[in-house]
């Protein structure tokens, strides 16, 4: 069983490098805070993962994002590639 999760532990890193999960995480961030995508852009993207209610919370989710300025769009993305560098770390 220990060995199990060893291999797991060193599979996990590589499975996230191989894009497999991760980059789609940062696609779904990265057009979050796009001023350049319109909600129903935002909805259409992520439809096949949302209900016909969850519709409005992504709506609501992508116009707060698009009522900030672009000083705190550009802070959040470097927020972000923080959070995910330091994932990288813990997991390797």
């Amino acid at each position: 069983m220990k060995l199990l999760r060893v291999l797991v532990l060193i599979a996990l890193p590589l499975y996230c490098l191989a894009g497999s999960g991760c980059p789609f995480l940062e696609e779904v961030v990265n057009k979050a805070i796009s001023p350049e995508v319109s909600v129903s852009e935002y909805q259409n993207f992520l439809q096949d993962f949302s209900d016909y209610d969850k519709k409005e919370a992504l709506a609501d989710v992508k116009q707060c994002f698009l009522n900030q300025s672009n000083e705190t769009l550009h802070n959040y993305a470097e927020m972000m590639q923080i959070m995910y560098s330091s994932v990288w770390c813990a997991l390797s």
